[in-house]
Protein backbone atom coordinates (compact mmCIF):
# COMPACT_ATOMS: atom_id res chain seq x y z
CA UNK A 1 0.00 0.00 0.00
CA UNK A 2 1.27 3.61 -0.70
CA UNK A 3 1.21 6.10 2.35
CA UNK A 4 -1.32 8.04 2.79
CA UNK A 5 0.98 11.11 2.89
CA UNK A 6 1.05 10.44 -1.13
CA UNK A 7 -2.96 10.78 -1.60
CA UNK A 8 -2.55 14.03 -3.31
CA UNK A 9 0.24 13.30 -5.61
CA UNK A 10 -1.53 9.50 -6.81
CA UNK A 11 -5.31 11.80 -7.11
CA UNK A 12 -3.34 13.75 -9.53
CA UNK A 13 -1.43 11.16 -11.25
CA UNK A 14 -4.63 8.75 -11.65
CA UNK A 15 -7.05 11.93 -12.34
CA UNK A 16 -4.74 13.28 -15.19
CA UNK A 17 -3.86 9.92 -16.61
CA UNK A 18 -7.89 9.26 -16.78
CA UNK A 19 -8.89 12.76 -17.98
CA UNK A 20 -6.29 13.14 -20.69
CA UNK A 21 -6.47 9.69 -22.23
CA UNK A 22 -9.88 10.32 -22.98
CA UNK A 23 -9.99 14.02 -23.72
CA UNK A 24 -7.02 13.69 -26.06
CA UNK A 25 -8.95 10.64 -27.74
CA UNK A 26 -11.89 12.30 -28.46
CA UNK A 27 -10.63 15.82 -29.49
CA UNK A 28 -7.67 13.81 -32.03
CA UNK A 29 -10.72 11.93 -33.36
CA UNK A 30 -13.03 14.44 -34.17
CA UNK A 31 -10.43 16.63 -35.70
CA UNK A 32 -8.56 14.33 -37.69
CA UNK A 33 -10.84 10.65 -38.13
CA UNK A 34 -9.44 7.35 -37.07
CA UNK A 35 -7.67 6.77 -40.18
CA UNK A 36 -3.99 6.06 -41.02
CA UNK A 37 -1.48 7.86 -38.14
CA UNK A 38 -4.94 7.99 -35.39
CA UNK A 39 -2.60 6.57 -33.02
CA UNK A 40 0.54 8.15 -33.53
CA UNK A 41 -1.32 11.56 -33.35
CA UNK A 42 -3.21 10.53 -30.09
CA UNK A 43 -0.36 9.58 -28.26
CA UNK A 44 1.71 12.98 -29.79
CA UNK A 45 -1.22 15.18 -28.30
CA UNK A 46 -1.04 13.22 -24.94
CA UNK A 47 2.64 13.67 -24.20
CA UNK A 48 1.93 17.08 -24.61
CA UNK A 49 -0.94 17.21 -22.87
CA UNK A 50 -0.22 15.46 -19.81
CA UNK A 51 2.41 17.30 -18.04
CA UNK A 52 0.03 20.36 -18.16
CA UNK A 53 -2.89 18.81 -17.05
CA UNK A 54 -0.86 16.93 -13.99
CA UNK A 55 0.75 20.22 -12.87
CA UNK A 56 -2.48 22.18 -13.49
CA UNK A 57 -4.61 18.93 -10.93
CA UNK A 58 -2.10 18.80 -8.51
CA UNK A 59 -1.85 22.67 -7.51
CA UNK A 60 -5.57 23.21 -8.22
CA UNK A 61 -7.55 20.40 -6.80
CA UNK A 62 -6.85 21.35 -3.05
CA UNK A 63 -7.70 25.18 -3.62
CA UNK A 64 -11.17 23.55 -5.76
CA UNK A 65 -11.60 21.18 -3.06
CA UNK A 66 -11.62 24.29 0.03
CA UNK A 67 -14.10 26.58 -2.69
CA UNK A 68 -16.16 23.55 -3.14
CA UNK A 69 -16.56 23.23 0.91
CA UNK A 70 -17.33 27.08 1.15
CA UNK A 71 -19.72 26.89 -1.60
CA UNK A 72 -21.87 23.81 -0.25
CA UNK A 73 -24.18 23.49 2.32
CA UNK A 74 -23.45 21.57 5.23
CA UNK A 75 -26.43 19.54 6.33
CA UNK A 76 -28.18 20.59 10.04
CA UNK A 77 -27.18 18.11 12.36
Amino acid sequence: MIPARFAPLLFSVLMSIYMVTLMTLVITWVNTGLGDGFLGRWWRAFYIAWPVAFALIWIGAPRLQRLVGKLVRRPES
